[in-house]
């Protein structure tokens, strides 16, 4: 059996299961339905069914021949707290949640490759197992933290683990697939400045927490102009400012927050020293107190070196060597798939989504998954275990 043979028909069939998850999209460790579904149609196919990681998560195994040789193949499930704004029927259909990151069309894909590589079993085309991860709450609560907390990789040993997301604006039929950090760690930053507050019309009994606050903002976006290295990537925004309740009264503290992104572990700790020295000494200059949160995120997404050989390799051979790119510019966007590639070698590619149905990016309340690249998608996770899991000599 050939894969084309199977094509048309799982394309049309996977297609529609999109369409249903995008239409019931379901926020992170809440993905109870898709969970269900996803489970049902992998215990239909025969393949062995795990359930209970992170609560909603589900892990179906696919074993081919006798190799004790195992690869795990991922997707994200959840969606975003989004009131969509498209019109067309698959919309949503619960207020203020949409899949407006392409995660149903993840889950869809991948289930599409499992029941093709199932087909195809039987033929010898690979020898050892796959384990097919389908994560939730990927966009905010770290549920690939949690499945690797919770014995994702003693319940299923693998060699490596492979990940893939729909990127809007790479055009369909190309593939980025880049060597070392592609998405950004992250950290949260919250900050309190804390001073002596009094009425307006008399600041000079008083301290000025905004006036403080307004320079520490200014004097932190120096940390990434003037105090990092040019090539290296990095980025501070400050996104929340929040002080005072009236016009007459000065108030007692002002509260900010934000988000660090970096790409390595030494950058982070630079960036996190410099933010409390700036935090001291604008402490010091206006007479306040400043105290200095920071919350570690997401790390970030590293591919290792052969693994994104290997897919670089795979993917060329699907869409032409001038259609995959290695030098992409990484995201400082966040993934956790980072916690799964901090325990095993592996590669996260992004494949071209065009802009879609909705015309826009990601986390937009008009973007809808392209379904266009759905057999795409499917022929990479063939090809990519075809091509690890090879079959033995007859």
């Amino acid at each position: 059996m050939k894969l084309d043979d199977l094509m048309v028909d799982l394309h049309t069939r996977t297609k529609a299961l999109r369409r249903d998850l995008h239409a019931h999209p379901e926020l992170g460790l809440a993905e109870q339905r898709t969970s269900d579904i996803v489970a049902a149609k992998l215990a239909a196919l025969g393949l062995q069914v795990h359930r209970g990681l992170a609560g909603t998560g589900v892990v179906g195994t696919l074993q081919a021949g006798s190799s004790t040789r195992a690869i795990g193949l991922r997707a994200d499930m959840d969606a975003l707290p989004i009131d969509e704004l498209n019109a067309f029927e698959h919309r949503s259909r619960h207020p203020g949640t949409m899949h407006a990151c392409g995660h149903d069309g993840h889950t869809a894909m991948l289930l599409g490759a499992a029941e093709a590589l199932t087909a195809l079993r039987d033929e010898g085309r690979f020898d050892g197992s796959v384990h097919f991860i389908f994560q939730p709450a990927e966009e905010s609560e770290g549920g690939g933290r949690l499945m690797v907390e919770q014995g994702l990789f003693e319940k299923f040993p693998l060699q490596a683990v492979f990940g893939m997301h729909n990127w809007p604006g790479l055009p369909v039929g190309q593939m980025g697939v880049m060597p070392g950090p592609i998405m950004a760690g992250t950290d949260r930053v919250d900050i309190v400045v804390k001073g002596r507050g009094g009425h307006a019309a008399m600041p000079h009994l008083a301290t000025d927490t905004i006036v403080a606050a307004s320079a520490l903002v200014s004097a932190l976006q120096t940390l990434a102009s003037r105090n990092t290295e040019p090539v290296e990537p990095t980025v501070l925004s400050i996104t929340r400012f929040h002080a005072g309740s009236t016009d007459n009264v000065l108030p007692s503290e002002a509260h900010l927050g934000g988000t660090l992104r970096t790409f390595s572990a030494a950058q982070q700790a630079l960036m996190n020293a410099g933010m409390k020295r700036i935090c001291d000494g604008i402490a010091a200059a206006y007479g306040v107190a400043i105290d200095l949160g920071i919350a570690p995120g997401y790390p970030p997404t590293i591919n290792s070196a052969a693994e994104t050989v290997v897919c670089q390799e795979v993917a060329a051979e699907l869409f032409g060597a001038a259609n995959v790119h290695a030098d992409l510019n990484p995201s400082m966007g966040a993934e956790d798939f980072a916690y799964l590639l901090r325990e095993k070698p592996g590669c996260y590619v992004w494949l071209g989504n065009g802009l879609g149905d909705g015309n826009c990016l990601l986390h937009n309340p008009h973007f809808d998954f392209n379904d266009e690249i759905i057999p795409l998608g499917i022929r990479y996770w063939v090809a990519l275990v075809e091509r690890i899991l090879p079959a033995r000599p007859a």
